[in-house]
C-alpha cells in the first residue's frame, strides 16, 4: 500500500497486522521471487532483492519464507513461477486518478479482479495514457524520523541524485524522492551515512495532487482496500491530497 497519504499508509499497516497479514505476506514473497529471478539470489549483487527482503523482514515475514522465495525465484529449487507486470489506469470516486500495479501469473484473472473492484466501488477503467501522464516514475525512500533530522537526510542523499526530501504530515517519516534510476544510489548513500530506511521502491508519483474532502477520501480508500484484496494487485497509487483538517476527521473514524 503506497502512493496516497501517510495517514492511509499507517492505516493500512495496521490492517496488515491482523486480517490481511497473509495477503500482505504473499505480496512481499512475490516481490522477492521476481527480484531474485531478474537479478539472481546473491544479495550483494542485487539491490532490488535487498530492498524486497528488507521490506518483508520489516513486516515480519518469517526468514524461512524469505529464503524459500529467493531460491524459488532464482530457479534453485526447480519450482519457479513466471510473473508479468501489468499497470491499469483508472478513475475513482469524484474523478480521482489511480495507477494500479499488478504482478500476476494470470493476466485474465488480474484484469477481471481489477474491473470487479472498480465497478463495485465507484471506479472505472481508463483508456491507456489518459491517467498515466499525470504521474512520473520516481524512486521513493521512506526514512523513519526518529534519531535523524531532515537536514541529515538531505545531506546524505543530495549528491546521490535526490530531487527532494519531504517530511510526512505526522512527523514520523521523511520521503526521499529521486529519479527511478537514482534509487539505488540514494539508498546506498543513506546506508553509508548510517541512516536507516523503512522502504525503497519505484513508485508512480503524481505531478499534481488533488485535495478531496473526507467523504471522497473514505470512498477512495474503500476502493483501494477492494483492489488490494486481490493477490495480483501489488500497489495502488493516487493523486489524492489530504489537508490536515481532513486527516483529523478521518482519524476520528478509527
Amino acid at each position: 500500500m503506497s502512493g496516497h497519504s501517510k495517514w492511509a499508509t499507517t492505516k493500512h499497516k495496521k490492517a496488515i497486522i491482523d486480517s490481511r497479514r497473509a495477503k500482505a505476506f504473499a505480496k512481499y514473497i512475490k516481490n522477492i521471487e521476481v527480484a531474485a529471478r531478474i537479478g539472481g539470489a546473491d544479495l550483494s549483487g542485487n539491490p532490488t532483492l535487498v530492498d524486497a527482503v528488507q521490506k518483508a523482514k520489516k513486516n515480519s515475514v518469517p526468514g524461512d519464507n524469505i529464503d524459500r522465495a529467493i531460491k524459488r525465484g532464482a530457479g534453485l529449487d526447480g519450482d519457479a513461477v513466471e510473473y508479468m507486470t501489468i499497470v491499469y489506469e483508472a478513475y475513482g470516486p469524484n474523478g480521482v486518478a489511480l495507477m494500479i500495479e499488478c504482478l500476476t501469473d494470470n493476466k485474465n484473472r488480474a484484469a477481471a479482479e481489477v474491473r470487479t473492484a472498480l465497478n463495485r466501488n465507484g471506479g472505472t477503467l481508463a483508456d491507456p495514457g489518459s491517467v498515466a501522464y499525470n504521474f512520473g516514475r520516481k524512486g521513493v525512500i521512506v526514512v523513519p524520523a526518529e534519531g535523524t533530522t531532515e537536514d541529515d537526510v538531505l545531506a546524505a542523499v543530495l549528491e546521490a541524485g535526490a530531487e527532494e526530501v519531504n517530511a510526512a504530515p505526522n512527523g514520523e517519516t521523511f520521503d526521499v524522492i529521486t529519479d527511478a534510476s537514482d534509487l539505488v544510489a540514494a539508498r546506498t548513500a543513506l546506508v553509508d551515512a548510517g541512516i536507516d530506511y523503512d522502504s525503497a521502491d519505484a513508485e508512480f508519483v503524481p505531478s499534481l495532487k488533488v485535495e478531496v474532502d473526507a467523504d471522497t477520501a473514505r470512498k477512495v480508500f474503500r476502493l483501494i482496500d477492494a483492489l488490494e484484496d486481490s493477490d495480483d494487485v501489488q500497489n495502488v497509487f493516487t493523486n489524492v491530497d489530504l489537508t490536515a483538517e481532513v486527516q483529523a476527521e478521518l482519524a476520528e473514524d478509527e
